[in-house]
């Protein structure tokens, strides 16, 4: 492929110029069992190999050592430094380091996971017991009551992880539930210096929150009462509450470093975790030079379940993270529950709005003076965003300011507000965020509204201007509401497809609830996450795909337990092809950020449905066999394959899987480049695993993209016995549309095995693309 000699060339280019040659951290893959016997340790060797190259004032200083789903090292090294080391022969890549961000009650009973169900995939999988999930993100904080250990069992035998004690994190930290945690930092502190550690702890401590509340969502025990400032009461409870839990450390105040990140994987996976979760992403690589999919890959192989956050970048397309093929990239949708805080305005008009916030601090009845950020002095943009000391207190004192939404965090510019003297904050969203909303747990009175909301207050400020009555306003709390329709709805904020790295793996593959998610909180960190936020709280309400990630984590825990023999593939498979697409009004679920009917590129194969995916009847395995014919087929070169997997590969019988799209995936994504032809056709083979009732007969159904023609054959799969597994082709024919150059355009159907119990769907997508 050409990313590498890309890679290579850019190296080049930087170290032609001295002043230019700053150190930064690679990762460093080596060829496997290269290390000579007269060193004692692969480190030691690593080393040598880099004192070699180094320039001698240069100390040959190694981050991590990865020996599990990485053969390899991190250093800190210049661009020459890195360029010199590839022209080592054992050397087979140097991959530039990237940075991750975060991807930031009543869940368990709206996905229908009752604990007084007789049957059911808790009570079927004695609620995860004995599954270790591995947690890498912020860390964790260990006192809290979504992580006792009453009536569990000991630690499994299989356990070979450790609690790393700190003088933070004392030898009581973990126990029988929390059975594991370690931190890792040296990849962020050779690119940021040395921790400040009066602001956060070198310890598997959490000062941040997220890994706290995304752990517990993941596998958290049943806690009650539990709510946040008063709001989502009732009981707490993770999706495998009974599952064992092992945090990992691995992002800080400046991000979340791939040295780090790898060397998390490497152990997590030697420690013998049964998932990972994964609530961190960055920008779409190729997988070779992707971390975290290098990571996952091994992980994989070695029957680990990966899940991941697909990134908050929605409503836009092609913006999802996270999307190499095995693992499973999860966006958010909402559950059957909202926070109403609606905008009382003086001409009478109420305006919808929600917010986390108990109403002190407004006087029932009164109306307050209501200004817009934007036309309050300064230069207008910084203001109408409220950013840090963007706005005149003699403007704000005492009256409700309307601050739009972008640039810093929503609750920070609360703070501003209050700051100024403001009593009160609406967050108006802008045009890209659409009408979707969060809920924050705010520092002042506060509510957030939509778009069009937010132009319609706006209008009302102008408009009352010009009037001789000024604009007012207030906020009426209203608490929680529960049995809210439509749900669910895909988040606003959630990533899209399609996948910008291999369109024909439709991404993301499922949504899962991510929406004002209640979850476990540690101490000293303010639930508004802002610094001068000192309120104590247990549990907290956070959004984003982070939330939504440990939700299939915990699930897949449940699934591996009730089904010990299924692979991570099949796994996910199981979730997919049984993932439902209505909401509970029995329509196609909308799309938070327009409220038109949402897509396959919002919501992948559908909302999870845990129930359903303990007997999805069929499964689509996905062998390492498989995959590296994917990687063949998709142009990788062997030496970027060998870097993947970790494996000496042979690409000469890949094209007997035919292409790319071949991969034997539960979901089928055809893309035609148009180039003048006017009909065109491609086909998908597939293979199915019958899990279900040894003798069944699953007979076709299809629903064609708009201007296709679908064929599938055999129309039928007669099984025989369980673990039988048939093959079935796919062709699909369809003719050329009329696209401006470098245009677009995707219909979807689907194809839908049913033996009369089991419904086995698989969304169909169809793009047109016209080059340039």
């Amino acid at each position: 492929m050409g990313f590498f000699l890309f890679f290579f060339l850019s190296l080049l280019s930087l170290a032609s110029s001295a002043s230019r040659d700053h150190h930064k951290t690679f990762i460093v893959r080596v060829q496997n069992n290269a290390k000579p016997s007269i060193f004692t340790t692969h480190k030691h060797w690593y080393e040598s190999s880099l004192a070699s190259v180094l320039s001698p004032s240069t100390p040959a200083q190694v981050l991590h050592v990865y020996d599990t789903v990485f053969h390899g090292f991190s250093a800190k090294l210049s661009p020459t430094d890195a360029l010199n080391l590839q022209t080592l022969p054992h050397i087979l890549a140097v991959i530039p380091e990237q940075v991750r961000r975060l991807h930031t009650t009543r869940s368990p009973h709206f996905l229908g996971l009752q604990t007084t169900d007789s049957a059911g995939l808790l009570k079927e999988s004695d609620f995860g017991s004995d599954l270790v999930i591995g947690v890498l993100d912020t860390g964790v904080w260990p006192e809290r009551q979504s992580f006792n250990d009453r009536d569990l069992g000991p630690v499994p035998s299989k356990w070979k992880g450790q609690c790393v004690t700190t003088k933070d994190f004392g030898p009581g930290s973990c126990n029988k539930k929390l059975i594991g945690a370690r931190f890792f930092c040296s990849g962020y502190e050779a690119s940021n210096g040395k921790m400040n550690e009066t602001s956060e702890f070198r310890s598997p401590r959490d000062t941040d929150g997220h890994g706290t509340h995304t752990a517990s969502i993941a596998a958290g025990r049943y806690v009650f009462p539990a709510s946040t400032l008063g709001y989502a009461k009732g009981v707490a409870a993770g999706m495998a509450p009974k599952a064992r839990l092992a945090a990992y450390k691995v992002c800080w105040t400046a991000g979340c470093f791939d040295s780090d990140i790898l060397a998390a994987f490497d152990a997590a996976v030697a420690d013998g975790v049964d998932v990972i979760s994964l609530s961190v992403g960055g920008v779409v690589v190729p997988y070779h030079l992707d971390a975290i999919a290098i990571g996952a890959f091994s992980a994989a192989d070695q029957g680990v379940f990966v899940s991941a956050s697909a990134g908050n970048g929605g409503p836009g397309g092609l913006t999802v993270t996270n999307v190499a093929p095995w693992v499973a990239t999860i966006g958010a949708g909402t559950i059957d529950r909202d926070f109403p805080a609606d905008v009382k305005l003086g001409n009478g008009k109420v305006v919808p709005g929600v917010s986390v916030y108990n109403g002190l601090g407004l006087s029932p009845g009164r109306m307050y003076p209501l200004v817009y950020g934007g036309t309050g002095g300064g230069d207008g943009y910084s203001s109408s965003l409220c950013l840090e000391g963007s706005l005149d207190p003699k403007f704000v004192k005492g009256k409700m300011v309307v601050c739009d939404r972008g640039i810093n965090s929503r609750a920070a510019k609360g703070e501003v507000v209050k700051k100024a003297g403001g009593i009160g904050m609406i967050l108006a969203n802008g045009v890209f965020d659409g009408e979707g909303l969060v809920a924050d747990c705010h520092v002042l009175p506060a509510t957030a509204v939509g778009a069009s909301n937010g132009d319609e207050i706006r209008g009302y400020i102008d408009s009352a201007s010009k009037s001789k009555s000024p604009a007012t306003a207030t906020i009426l709390f209203k608490g929680t509401r529960l049995g809210v329709r439509p749900a669910p709805v895909v988040a606003s904020f959630s990533a899209r497809g399609p996948n910008p790295e291999t369109p024909e793996i439709l991404k993301p593959d499922v949504i899962a609830p991510g929406l004002n998610i209640l979850a476990a909180w540690p101490d000293k960190v303010g639930p508004s996450g802002v610094s001068s936020d000192s309120r104590n709280i247990e549990f907290n309400i956070l959004s984003g795909t982070s939330m939504a990630c440990p939700h299939v984590s915990g699930l897949a825990a449940l699934l591996k337990v009730a089904h010990p023999e299924w692979s991570p593939a099949a796994i996910k498979s199981a979730l997919m092809t049984t993932a439902y697409t209505v909401d509970n009004r029995g329509e196609t679920m909308l799309d938070e950020s327009n409220g038109n009917t949402s897509t396959v590129l919002d919501f992948g194969s559908g909302h999870v449905h845990p129930t359903k995916a303990m007997d999805p009847g069929l499964v689509y395995d996905i062998t390492t066999m498989d995959y590296i014919d994917f990687l063949c087929n998709s142009n990788y070169t062997i030496n970027n394959i060998r870097v993947l997997t970790r494996k000496n590969v042979d690409c000469s019988g890949a094209k007997r899987a035919g292409h790319v799209g071949n991969l034997n995936y539960p979901s089928l994504s055809a893309v035609f480049q148009q180039y003048g032809r006017r009909n065109m056709s491609t086909h998908f083979i597939r293979r199915v695993t019958n899990v279900g009732d040894p003798n069944s007969i699953y007979k076709v159904t299809i629903q064609p993209p708009s201007g296709t023609v679908v064929t599938v054959k055999p129309e039928q799969l007669v099984f025989r016995r369980v673990g039988q597994k048939l093959n079935f082709l796919v062709r699909v024919q369809t003719m050329a549309v009329k696209l401006s150059p470098g245009g677009t355009s995707m219909k979807t159907g689907s194809i839908v095995w049913s033996d009369g119990k089991h419904e086995v769907t698989s969304p169909l997508t169809v793009t047109m693309q016209q080059p340039i």
